[in-house]
């Protein structure tokens, strides 16, 4: 890179990720790139004739805004990724046959146009089964419905249906120019997904499949390299990658392909009543570090950013709403660290390493001690001379180990990687985490300036701002409600009937009881029982229109007693979806409501067979087919005032007006006093809520990174509800008077439904003389010539509020022997008296500062011969400039 150009680069990494992004918008028109071509070899993909060692960013388009998606790739470039991955999504996409929309959350094209305005490459993941945790695995329900289909096995029907989506998107593609050899950033396509999983239960048919699935892409001449990921069998011309936590042992299919990453899983997903998963960032980091030591080229975040499943899109069943993941990015956009940045700084690292990765063929392999290894990788460097990085890992899970490498001594933390840039020096290990710690804060909504008066608020005792003090109600009628119903003999596959238009399917009957029925059950004491072989997600019991009780499960047996009258009696039943299955073979057979058969038994001649009696249906509630969600109609519906001293009730609308938070920090709905159902603000849906709570048993006191990782080892929340906590994007909201409409199934209070703002409220550091100098130093020219030696410079501490915020107070600070944790530190018995000086000097006002951890910044040696550490722990408040902006902003409105 030449000196202007460097400094050129240096100037944009000053401006906030979202700035820079903006600003180079406007400059870019047609291509994105010179255009290129990708091929690959044994050892790496080679972009533009040379190979690339790629670190990519899950981030999935419609698990957040449009307005949402410059700051999320600016801040994927900006912790070091060279690739955006993402998955397309079908049902999104082609929502009735034939019928597309490439809109809003759904418009592919600026997605991809906004990766390749930011200097990135795009990895599309066309499918297009994605699984995904996306209800369906991202197939359209319509799909279900093709005479004679079965899904992704040699079925003419399916495959004329696949065919058809994946060239509109290979033709959007190319049309729009965004293949890179078009100058565009796309320089990797996926076929199918996962599918190696599933692949026996179809036997030859399905081998055929995967034939054809590689035969139609490539068919389709789109000029990039296609993947197919967990497929051992993929052809010849398809890359085959691994999904998982590690795949540092994994081998492709032929020795013609490079090592390819395409899940990496730092994080899981959450189920409703089940704890929040939480992946290690030295663990993360250990998994990655071990992939490029051991030959792999490209690594892809499964999930960078994993965002919110918006409407009725989680998959099932009974996924939450939120798709945070863990990831680095959380589901806001805000970093969450370490995770970020100790990633971050990694792949900083194996960006040193990149000259000597591809100049080798494979690595050299040296034993250090029975659990201690090397990689050394050395070769020809592209500008002449010789190139040299090496890669230290220690795999015991308990124990460091000193061992000697090139003449030198060095210390391994158990569990960790110790990468060697120059094979001399280390410059990062995966176990040292020198990344700030944010402790995100969730706070009561600031009213917009000016506006206090306006904001409807009750202030309970723990402080909290309620969103209103205002409500209107709604009842949702008890069964069938319209016109459109319709009856029929026996009972009904639910996504036959539903087409998935709504959760909610009813079904009602008669059931006539005689004097002798009665008399039996008195004579017994005992009563009927509803009775159903398998049945999903929800079942509620009413017999007219009294519920009798509820089931929650998947495909599970059903059995409710239930109240019947002397007479005629209505039973209903209503069956719930919570998100259709998304994973596993024969998805167009898996349906929902019931399985089996369905009686009740008790009566005195015998069991009553419900699947042979006449039942009337009706889809949805009359508050759905109304719309009654939304600005347009909501009006039209029969509102009443809600008292304050209401008694919670099942099946209710609910309805409020808000205000939007002051500043720019993210939004969200707290939604803890309800119980289960859905939500909608302006119109626009933002998920399914439920305040089930989670186990209370399986939560880790201590979260030790050692050893290999699953989705049950250090999760959180046990005891607490799954999920209180539901975004609001703020391009979903106008200054004031924002419509909030309910639909609560269960009972809840709407008067404690509170909104809030997140942010990183609260940051911390803790960098020892121990830790490694700064990677960006080894990039100086005084290093890069010889001329100094990256032992000389001293270890430094970064900490950084998010966008909009500056560091308002120091609340600690101490170079010595601090005590404790982040938010519980102490001094200890070694101090320098000017900690807390130097750090406010250094950082108070700022966005961002950096302070050197060294005597010398602290002028004095609190403790000579002792290892001394710095903490500091600080708080981010929002600028001045953010307010000024938001006042101008409303003034102007």
């Amino acid at each position: 890179m030449a000196e202007s150009t460097r400094n050129a680069s240096l100037q944009w990494r000053k401006l906030p990720p979202i700035i820079a992004l903006l600003l180079i918008l406007p400059i870019v028109s047609g291509s994105y790139f010179k255009p290129f071509n990708v091929s690959y070899d044994h050892r790496a993909l080679i972009v533009a004739g040379k190979r690339r060692m790629l670190v990519s960013a899950g981030v999935h388009y419609p698990r957040a805004t449009p307005q949402m998606w410059p700051d999320l790739i600016a801040k994927s470039k900006e912790g070091g990724a060279d690739v955006v991955q993402t998955y397309v999504f079908w049902s999104g996409h082609e929502p009735v046959k034939g019928q597309y929309n490439f809109e809003g959350r759904y418009d592919l094209v600026k997605f991809v146009k906004l990766v390749g305005s930011s200097g990135l490459y795009l990895h599309l993941r066309i499918g297009p089964y994605v699984c995904a945790e996306w209800n369906f695995g991202g197939f359209p329900v319509w799909l279900r419905d093709v005479p004679g289909i079965e899904f992704r096995t040699d079925n003419e029907p399916f495959k004329k249906e696949m065919q058809k989506f994946v060239t509109k998107i290979v033709g959007l593609m190319r049309e729009a120019k965004m293949f890179c050899w078009q100058g565009g950033p796309v320089i990797m396509l996926q076929i199918e997904n996962e599918y190696g999983d599933v692949e026996k239960s179809y036997g030859q048919k399905g081998k055929d499949y995967v034939k054809w699935a590689a035969s139609m892409a490539l068919g389709l001449g789109a000029g990039v390299p296609w993947v197919m990921c967990k497929q051992t069998d993929a052809p010849e011309n398809i890359l085959d990658a691994c999904n998982g936590y590690y795949c540092d042992g994994f081998k492709p299919n032929s020795k013609t392909k490079p090592v390819l990453w395409t899940e990496d899983w730092d994080g899981w997903y959450t189920k409703w009543g089940g704890s929040l998963p939480h992946r290690p960032a030295e663990d993360l980091a250990f998994a990655v570090a071990r992939f490029y030591q051991r030959g792999g080229s490209f690594q892809n975040y499964y999930m960078y950013f994993g965002g919110t499943n918006f409407g009725r899109t989680s998959g099932g069943p009974f996924y939450i709403t939120s798709y945070d993941y863990d990831a680095p990015l959380d589901e806001y956009g805000l970093r969450s660290e370490p995770k970020w940045g100790h990633l971050k700084d990694l792949h900083a690292a194996i960006k040193l390493c990149e000259p000597a990765l591809v100049a080798a063929d494979a690595p050299q392999y040296k034993k250090l001690g029975s659990n201690q290894e090397a990689h050394i990788y050395h070769g020809d460097g592209e500008t002449g001379g010789k190139v040299c990085a090496a890669f230290l890992a220690n795999i015991d899970e308990h124990k460091s180990a000193y061992v000697k490498f090139n003449g030198q001594s060095y210390t391994l933390p158990p569990w960790s990687v110790s990468i060697l840039p120059d094979c001399r020096h280390v410059a990062y290990n995966t176990a040292k985490v020198g990344a700030q710690t944010s402790v995100k804060t969730v706070e009561p909504a600031r009213p917009p300036l000016g506006s206090m008066s306006i904001l409807q608020k009750v202030v309970s005792q723990d402080s909290a701002s309620y969103i209103s003090k205002s409500w209107m109600a709604l009842k949702e009628p008890i069964g069938i409600w319209g016109e459109n119903n319709f009856t029929a003999q026996g009972l009904l596959e639910h996504l036959n009937v539903t087409k998935d238009q709504s959760d909610y399917l009813w079904h009602k009957t008669r059931i006539s009881v005689t004097e002798d029925d009665i008399s039996f059950w008195k004579k017994n004491g005992a009563n009927p029982t509803l009775s159903v072989d398998s049945m999903r997600d929800v079942l509620r019991v009413f017999v007219n229109k009294q519920l009798s009780g509820s089931i929650v499960g998947h495909w599970v047996k059903a059995e409710q007693p239930v109240r019947f009258v002397q007479g005629n009696n209505d039973l209903l039943l209503l069956t719930q979806t919570v998100g259709l299955q998304n994973y596993g073979a024969f998805l167009e057979k898996d349906g929902a409501g019931f399985r089996g058969k369905a009686k009740l038994t008790g009566f005195k001649n015998g069991d009553v067979d419900l699947s042979k009696s006449s039942w009337t249906y009706q889809v949805g509630l009359k508050g759905e087919a109304e719309k009654v969600y939304t600005v347009e109609y909501n009006e039209k519906a029969e509102w009443s005032t809600l008292d304050t001293e209401a008694s919670p009730s099942i099946f209710m609308w609910y309805k409020t007006y808000f205000n939007t938070p002051d500043g720019t920090d993210p939004v969200v709905l707290d939604l803890g006093s309800m119980g289960k159902g859905q939500a909608w603000v302006n119109g626009h849906h933002i998920g399914r809520y439920w305040s089930i709570i989670a186990q209370k048993d399986g939560c880790d006191k201590i979260c030790d990174y050692r050893g290999a990782y699953t989705s049950d080892k250090c999760t959180t929340n046990c005891g607490k509800p799954t999920q209180t906590r539901y975004h609001v994007p703020r391009s979903w909201l106008k200054p004031d008077s924002n419509l909030l409409v309910l639909f609560e199934e269960t009972g809840g209070n709407p008067f404690k439904i509170s909104v809030k703002t997140v942010t990183a409220g609260v940051l911390c550091g803790q960098v020892s003389e121990s830790h490694y100098p700064p990677l960006r130093k080894w990039s100086t020219p005084g290093f890069m010539n010889g001329t100094m030696s990256i032992n000389s410079v001293a270890p430094e501490m970064h900490l950084r509020c998010e966008e909009g915020h500056v560091i308002s107070s120091i609340e600690f600070a101490s170079y010595g022997t601090p005590r404790g944790s982040c938010e519980k530190f102490s001094t200890g018995k070694c101090h320098a008296s000017k900690s807390l000086s130097v750090v406010s000097e250094a950082c108070k006002g700022r966005n961002s500062c950096f302070i050197e951890v060294s005597n010398a910044a602290f002028q004095s040696d609190p403790c000579k011969g002792t290892l001394k550490t710095l903490a500091v722990m600080a708080r981010c408040s929002p600028s001045q400039n953010t307010s000024c902006l938001r006042q101008r902003e409303t003034a102007s409105d």
